[in-house]
């Protein structure tokens, strides 16, 4: 490893720019390859989250890459969830019973044009749009491309290519079909999709709803939620089987069956639609899928980072900041191995595998939260005991969900072990009432709950370990 190695990374998105701007800190020559248009000059938001959720993990790797202060800037700040039911009642669930803890809406294409622009100030990185990759070489490091612009084809030969290429990834797709090693891949989708809708700003440019939370109408096999834009509007996205049930994807064909849909069950969403059909119908349906492999490795040459390791579903809103603390690790690991790129890429892939498979399995346990538990009695007990524990001990107890948002330096798989156990311990001792859930509680009796709380969490991690689940 040197710095006159030539980088190439496949990918100009969130994990590729960032990822591109702090190798090129380091001192590395970086050659970024992007297969769309430049984003900060057309609109191709089309097809893909508008805004994403930018919490603590993402916010570490921004402020590694010293760019963390500029992104605020572009944020909204969300306290937690607020639930609508269906006949337009509403209640509130922080994210946090601590101060100072939120997460943030921000726009994917502006957070992404940050990004590059950083990337582009430096004279050791070169930007290269309308360039799509076919195909690459691993073995001798040679990347196929065609460009939008000319039509032609052309090669580009570097020293060490990194896959920042999101879930349909041409270097993950290159390991298995070269068969140079023994890869293992798995891709499972949700029976659900996905369609983005928007709720616009008022004729003040205001927000018609709270944007200091993310809402959620859940119904059991269906929701919607609701994410602030700067200009006060709202992203709303829409979460529907294909083909189950008596609403989906596949039989909302008419003007008529939609209206129907959204008049009988989120009619105050409607109320802040004015154009549900032309939205309904022009815009695509997407799809929501889990991507796991292993290894993510070619030997010294090449490396999958970001989705095209471990993409994810978006119900724990990690998915970016994931991508974001892969390049943080990675900076660690290349800052503590040093040496040549095959230590610092099995090194890395150790320390972060187990991670990234972590939030995989908490963004499909949030799924079923958020869709079927939220408005569930037995978890707004839950959460109430929670914040009263965060607010009153915030030193001695975290959620499950402050586990993996608010504590960067936690990794996902231990919060996903802790947490869990929290919670089945949170829940066994209120369905045995073996702790008072009422609204007043004093300190005390908080101080008692917190510690059955830990004693339980304690046992059932405890059993874990024995039956080799730890």
């Amino acid at each position: 490893m040197n710095k006159q190695d030539k980088i190439l990374i496949i990918g100009a998105g969130l994990c590729g720019s960032l990822l591109a701007l702090r190798l090129a800190q380091h001192g590395f020559r970086v050659e970024l390859y992007e297969s769309r248009p430049d984003l900060r000059k057309v609109d191709i938001s089309a097809g893909r989250s508008i805004n994403l959720a930018l919490s603590d993990r993402g916010f570490k790797a921004l402020r590694l890459a010293g760019v963390e202060e500029k992104a605020r800037e572009i944020c909204i700040p969300m306290y937690g969830r607020l639930i609508h039911d269906i006949e337009g009642n509403t209640f509130n669930s922080n994210y946090s019973g601590r101060e100072g803890e939120y997460i943030n809406s921000i726009s994917r294409q502006d957070l992404n044009s940050l990004l590059l622009d950083e990337a582009e100030k430096h004279e050791n990185v070169n930007i290269h749009f309308n360039s799509k990759c076919l195909s690459i070489d691993i073995e001798s490091t040679i990347a196929h491309f065609k460009s939008y612009d000319t039509g032609e084809k052309f090669s580009v030969d570097a020293d060490v290519i990194f896959g920042a290429d999101g879930a349909g990834s041409v270097l993950r797709k290159s390991y298995y079909l070269e068969r140079k090693f023994l890869f293992s891949y798995s891709q499972d989708y949700l029976t659900h999709g996905y369609k983005e809708l928007e709720i616009p700003a008022d004729k003040n440019g205001k927000h018609q709803i709270s944007k200091d939370h993310l809402h959620i109408w859940p119904r059991g096999k269906y929701m919607l939620i609701a994410l602030p834009n700067l200009d006060g509007s709202f992203t709303v996205t829409l979460f529907l089987s294909y083909e189950e049930g008596e609403y989906n994807f596949n039989n909302l064909t008419t003007e008529e069956k939609v209206t129907e849909f959204f008049e009988s069950q989120f009619p105050d969403a409607l109320a802040l639609i004015p154009s549900i059909k032309d939205e309904f119908f022009n815009n695509p349906t997407g799809a929501l899928g889990t991507v796991k492999c292993s290894p993510w490795m070619y030997q010294n040459k090449t490396l999958l980072i970001g989705d095209a390791a471990h993409a994810i579903v978006p119900f724990y809103g990690q998915g970016m900041n994931a991508s974001f603390e892969d390049v943080d690790v990675f900076d660690s690991i290349l800052n503590e191995v040093g040496g040549d790129w095959d230590a610092v890429f099995k090194a890395y892939q150790e320390r972060r595998k187990k991670d990234t498979d972590a939030i995989a399995d908490l963004a499909i346990d949030n799924y079923y939260e958020m869709r079927d538990h939220v408005a569930n009695p037995l978890f707004k007990q839950k959460r109430k005991i929670e914040m009263d524990l965060e607010k009153h001990f915030p030193k001695d107890y975290f959620s499950k969900y402050s586990l993996v948002t608010f504590n960067e330096e936690i990794g996902y798989n231990e919060a996903l072990k802790r947490g869990r156990a929290q919670d089945k311990a949170l829940l066994n001792l209120i369905a045995d009432e073996a702790v008072s859930t009422s609204e007043d509680m004093s300190i005390d009796e908080l101080k008692i709950v917190l510690g059955k709380v830990q004693e339980e969490t304690d046992d059932i991690l405890e059993e874990d370990r024995v039956a080799g689940l730890k």
